[in-house]
């Protein structure tokens, strides 16, 4: 098995290193791309590198 494609919000947070509280205000900001799968909702993986190519948001 590869690398993963997307994770969850817990997941995605935890590899950015900040809190899943600052990860979800992301997401509903736009700022962290994310898609919505059935019931769940993923953060890809290039969403990741997205984020941390356009800078480190202060959260606000």
């Amino acid at each position: 098995m590869g690398p993963k494609l997307a994770y969850s919000i817990a997941e995605a947070a935890q590899a950015l290193g900040i809190g899943r509280t600052l990860a979800i205000k992301l997401v509903r900001s736009g700022q962290l791309r994310s898609i919505k799968v059935g019931r769940r909702r993923l953060v890809p993986a290039a969403a990741l590198e997205e984020l941390l190519q356009q800078g480190a948001p202060d959260g606000r």
